[in-house]
């Protein structure tokens, strides 16, 4: 810490209200602002409030806000998006991420009761709403991964050594995006899905969407108890493992060992701390977020993950950070 910076309160007041921006943010995402600005280039406030069907006087305080935050300009009286604002948060731009966003504003309320969670250690809201009991959270909720795993995939995909591999389990996979932009990028890998009911049935609608039922298919069910199939040259572990216990991680590492060929290799993604567990802030952040949402959430650290594939089996482990601006890790190991 700087000498001096101890006597300043702007700090602590920046993350007392650190929410203000993300509110602005999500709900003009929501609205439909961004969209109506990529329609219209620039626009007034009563113009935009009328094709977003929005008061006059709301929509005002709104944009100025987003202006004030960096997500619009204002010249005179007429609004334009920024293109920050313009190639992240516009529906159709080949960056958009105005789907992958909508996860955060589902967990909001959640967050709220941070002070609930700290007390009891149990999770704030039941995990099932968003995996199969509320139809509407459970698709909004899968939509949502597939439109952040869409952004990771292109960081991700360089990392993975696929060539000439034939079959690959995507375990917990969610919409199917990984295994989608997988089977994509190398035209010999089948892949196979493993998730609830629920989130396999919405699954399947991107996978024919996307013209890749030949190549992509799920297995529905519960991971913990679905049999993996055997002979995989590769599994996947993608944004899955920050749920489970060690314990859960352990068996889950094991039945991957076995259900792979020898020489077959296991990826896994994932947020990742230092043995602290206090580093990098997203990621600490990030377990606060699963232990909000989920019985057993947190963050693992990577020395924790390496000596798991060592009792699973594994050799060769190797893990490094993605590329900014994602928070993720990505470790592999071989099965000899």
């Amino acid at each position: 810490m700087k000498e001096g910076m101890c006597n300043s309160p702007v700090r602590i007041m920046e993350m007392a209200s650190a929410f203000y921006e993300s509110c602005v943010l999500l709900a003009s995402s929501d609205l439909g602002i961004f969209r109506a600005l990529a329609e219209l280039g620039e626009a007034d406030a009563v113009t935009i409030a009328g094709v977003c069907r929005l008061d006059d006087r709301g929509a005002r305080l709104l944009l100025d806000a987003c202006v004030a935050v960096g997500l619009l300009t204002k010249t005179g009286n007429a609004y334009r998006s920024t293109p920050e604002a313009s190639a992240f948060l516009s529906p159709g731009s080949p960056a958009d991420l105005s789907g992958a966003i909508r996860y955060n504003r589902d967990v909001y309320d959640a967050w709220g009761k941070l002070t609930e969670m700290a007390k009891t250690g149990r999770p704030v809201e039941r995990p099932g709403l968003h995996l199969g009991e509320d139809p509407e959270r459970t698709r909004t909720f899968v939509l949502a991964m597939h439109g952040r795993a869409l952004g990771i995939g292109r960081a991700v995909i360089p990392h993975l050594d696929l060539a000439g591999r034939q079959r690959l389990l995507d375990v917990g996979g969610g919409p199917a995006t990984y295994s989608m932009l997988i089977a994509g990028a190398f035209p010999g890998v089948e892949c196979t899905v493993i998730d609830l009911p629920e989130v396999a049935r919405i699954a399947d609608e991107l996978i024919t969407q996307s013209g890749m039922r030949d190549r992509v298919r799920t297995l529905p069910g519960d991971y913990h108890q679905v049999r993996f199939p055997d002979a995989n040259d590769a599994v996947i572990f993608f944004g899955v493992l920050h749920q489970e216990t060690p314990d859960a991680i352990r068996g889950l590492l094991q039945r991957a060992h076995a259900a792979l060929v020898t020489g077959g290799t296991i990826y896994i993604l994932d947020m990742m701390t230092d043995s602290t567990h206090t580093q990098p802030k997203f990621s600490a952040l990030f377990a606060l977020n699963m232990a909000l949402t989920t019985p057993h959430g947190w963050v693992f650290s990577e020395s924790e993950l390496k000596g798991w594939l060592a009792e699973a089996g594994f050799n060769d482990f190797r893990c490094q950070p993605l590329p900014p601006p994602m928070p993720h890790w990505m470790a592999s190991a071989i099965k000899r």
